[in-house]
């Protein structure tokens, strides 16, 4: 059976497209037909040209593309108010947090805690992702319950599985074959709602072995890697030490690192390897809030975007909020630098330009930009601008009005999931009770180690 086709126009708000060239048209409308969009432009124009299509009236508000998080990590949601011992130092959390509650989740409890962060995103404007998940006592069939959970919400998903060595070489196969058991499926644009990339964790907990032997099964899939890159000073130390070189020039001489591959962090990274990400069009993925919780160090942005890296914007799971993590994005750059006039833009840019071409590149159409034959992924945001806004004081009234407004509407691959501040076929209150009781299960499971 095919699918039911969704034609419609928004519109009677003020349109825009964002994308390179970002044009705020004041009494717009955009035409969706089925999941992408079929034309935009002055809404009486829309309204003669298509005079049999539904007209949804956003009666005066901003209508604009959808938000992307390009890294996330929906497994962390059962940290929400764990009580765990205190760590002192990065590695310290992995230790004491995160490596304990990866290990205590099994395949019910990533279901769950990944529904409770894709509603988030829905509701706060966030329409793709790309994702990086851990869970070393259930690997086998991980990324089928979380592509799953995407499914039934709708929101646009990239997903991979943390290859790591430190739970053995055993395990680690086991997260090479899932990866590679995924992306023979999601890869290579096959599905217009799910991607997949070939996740690490880190090159601390790594070996040569397991790295080639992973490079070797993607020789043939024309897919990218998705790696924590020198988030800490011990991913640095530890390469230096064990392989007498820092980590991006080790993951570009095992062949890691190339257009579709994502680092994160890339906190302490230095010139030269800013090179090299530059060189072989390696993504950079910055994680203000992630970073400050850490107390991990600041990405020098600034220098990559000089150098010429694609920097995107991510959150490392501590939010699915894209509007509260670009404002965390220039602010600590204002701190770091002891300089307000710095980041505004370049932060600004990275979330409205920079992630939309990221995420496009794992999908058939354009994501993140309201054009001609881009997927209909768009969000209505209940902002009156109480100044007056153009094309060249946007970044303002984004920052500061409609990243403290409310979202009306979301609307991903043509269907409305979100509309008046209401969540359609999402029963949120019964799924917040179920993964309550997962949780409550898996801190047990996380008590009991």
């Amino acid at each position: 059976m095919k699918p039911e086709k969704r034609s419609f126009i928004l519109g009677n708000g003020r349109l825009i497209t964002l994308g390179e060239e970002n044009r705020i048209i004041r009494n717009g409308s955009v035409v969706i037909e089925d999941n992408l969009i079929k034309d935009l432009g002055n809404t009486e124009e829309m309204k003669k040209r298509y005079p049999d299509l539904k007209f949804l009236d956003v009666k005066g508000k901003v209508i604009m593309p959808g938000l992307v998080n390009v890294h996330h990590h929906l497994y962390s949601t059962f940290a929400c108010g764990i009580s765990t011992e205190p760590a002192g130092n990065f590695v310290e959390i992995l230790e004491k947090l995160w490596w304990k509650l990866d290990r205590a989740l099994l395949l019910d409890d990533i279901y769950y805690s990944s529904v409770i962060p894709l509603i988030k995103c829905i509701k706060s404007g966030t329409t793709t992702i790309i994702d990086h998940h851990a869970s070393p006592n259930a690997i086998k069939g991980s990324l089928k319950r979380i592509a799953k959970a995407c499914k039934k919400i709708g929101v646009r998903s990239v997903l991979c599985y943390e290859v790591t060595d430190r739970n053995g070489s055993a395990e680690a196969g086991k997260g090479i074959r899932e990866n590679t058991g995924f992306i023979k499926k999601y890869g290579r644009n096959q599905d217009e709602m799910l991607g997949a990339l070939f996740g690490f964790h880190a090159s601390m907990t790594l070996s040569d072995k397991t790295i080639k032997k992973a490079v070797k099964a993607m020789a043939d899939k024309n897919c990218g890697f998705h790696i924590h890159v020198a988030e800490d000073k011990a991913d640095v130390e530890d390469s230096r030490s064990k392989h007498k070189k820092p980590v991006v020039h080790r993951l570009q001489d095992l062949g890691v690192l190339g257009e579709k591959t994502i680092a994160a962090h890339c906190i302490h990274v230095n010139e030269e390897e800013m090179d090299i990400l530059a060189q072989t069009g390696t993504t950079a993925v910055n994680n203000p809030s992630s970073n400050m919780n850490n107390a991990v160090g600041t990405a020098d942005i600034l220098k990559l975007l000089q150098k010429g890296v694609q920097t995107g914007l991510g959150t490392d799971g501590m939010t699915s909020n894209m509007l509260e993590e670009v404002k965390t994005a220039f602010l600590i750059q204002h701190h770091q630098k002891n300089d307000p006039r710095v980041a505004f833009v370049e932060a600004v840019d990275m979330l409205t330009k920079t992630n939309p071409k990221i995420a496009s590149r794992y999908f058939k159409h354009k994501v993140g930009v309201i054009e001609k034959d881009a997927f209909a992924d768009i969000i209505v945001v209940d902002y009156y601008p109480f100044t007056p806004m153009n094309e060249d004081n946007f970044y303002g009234h984004f920052v500061y009005g409609i990243g403290s407004s409310l979202i009306d509407t979301t609307i991903i691959n043509g269907k409305i999931l979100y509309q008046n501040k209401k969540l359609k076929g999402i029963n949120e209150e019964k799924l917040n009770a179920t993964a309550a009781t997962f949780a409550q299960n898996v801190w047990k499971r996380i008590q009991d180690q």
